[in-house]
């Protein structure tokens, strides 16, 4: 498994050229949400909005409604916390097409309560007009541009900064509406969303080896949630559904899932793994889904208890597990 340094970067700046209307504006977090280079090679077309949200959002949406594609960058909980009646009433109630780049999702910091935004989703979700997306490895950073700006309204991106693992090939862009297939079985169906989908890679590497049949599937649309691919899926599980998230068990992933089995009558058993009802304290990423029951071990826990048998996995175990680059079983032909 390749770990890449800071992918969004180059990307960004590569997109950004033959688009004059994309425009960046940044809540005095460049450097901390990696636009410092692209401000450098595109200086006309950057907006320093200091400390001020509020503002911000604001004038995004002027310029959106002039033409331009702004992308606001800035860490996830100062783009919904503070500023959400701007937000609302400015970007999502007209549906301008601007792009909220969210640094730092969930536990990702350890900044503590005051950063890590564990209810983004469940807030983004209930706003009218907006599409979620997440980003899970590499891959997904340095494509997800294209997929955030083929939509015509307001898109909120929870995304990954700094050193990134490169979970999925680079011939496998992040699709729309679209989750990966990453294995298939019948015993149980795995739904992971961001950084839980290294882990649970991990832990159903594990459980293959003892002989439990999971259904892996990656989910990088949050909003909408309407891949046909996830209902079949969870059709077909014998024991039930797990959901892993970077998020409260209030509003996110596993909501979305638990509307699905039940607007659809399918009588399956969910689990929902992520912070239940608490707010993190400041630790590192680790520590913190260990501690909060994110991690590999968890998801085996939890398998375990929704199969009915142990299967004597232990934490040694999955740290020796090393993961290989994922070639989703989606062809590209039909995607």
């Amino acid at each position: 498994m390749e770990t890449v340094l800071r992918p969004y970067v180059e990307t960004f700046i590569r997109w950004s050229k033959d688009r004059p209307e994309v425009v960046v504006l940044s809540a005095d977090l460049t450097n901390s949400c990696e636009v410092a280079r692209w401000r450098d090679t595109y200086p006309e077309r950057f907006f320093s909005m200091g400390m001020a949200e509020q503002n911000m959002m604001g004038f995004a949406s002027g310029l959106a409604r002039e033409g331009f594609t702004p992308f606001i960058h800035t860490f996830a909980v100062f783009i919904y916390r503070r500023p959400y009646d701007q937000l609302v009433m400015s970007i999502a109630y007209p549906n301008l097409p601007v792009r909220l780049m969210a640094f730092l999702p969930g536990i990702t910091t350890p900044g503590g309560v005051t950063h890590q935004a564990i209810e983004d989703v469940a807030l983004m979700r209930a706003t009218p007009n907006m599409t979620i997306l997440e980003t899970g490895d590499a891959t997904e950073v340095e494509t997800v541009l294209d997929v955030a700006h083929a939509v015509k309204g307001p898109v909120y991106v929870r995304m990954l900064r700094g050193e990134v693992p490169r979970l999925f090939r680079r011939e496998e862009p992040m699709v729309f509406n679209r989750a990966r297939v990453l294995c298939r079985g019948s015993d149980v169906v795995v739904i992971t969303a961001g950084i839980t989908t290294e882990e649970a890679m991990r832990a159903t590497s594990a459980l293959e080896h003892k002989g439990v049949s999971i259904t892996h599937l990656h989910v990088s649309t949050l909003k909408p949630f309407s891949d046909p691919s996830v209902l079949e899926a969870i059709r077909t599980a014998r024991h039930g559904v797990i959901t892993l998230e970077n998020h409260t068990i209030v509003g996110g992933l596993g909501s979305a899932v638990a509307e699905l089995i039940a607007d659809h009558g399918l009588g399956k058993k969910l689990v929902r793994l992520g912070l239940r009802d608490t707010y993190a304290h400041g630790a590192s990423r680790q520590y913190l889904m260990r501690e909060y029951g994110l991690d590999a071990l968890s998801l085996v826990r939890a398998v375990e208890t929704l199969c009915g048998e142990p299967t004597g996995i232990t934490e040694q175990d999955l740290a020796r597990v090393r993961l290989q680059a994922v070639h989703s079983q989606a062809k590209a032909e039909g995607l």
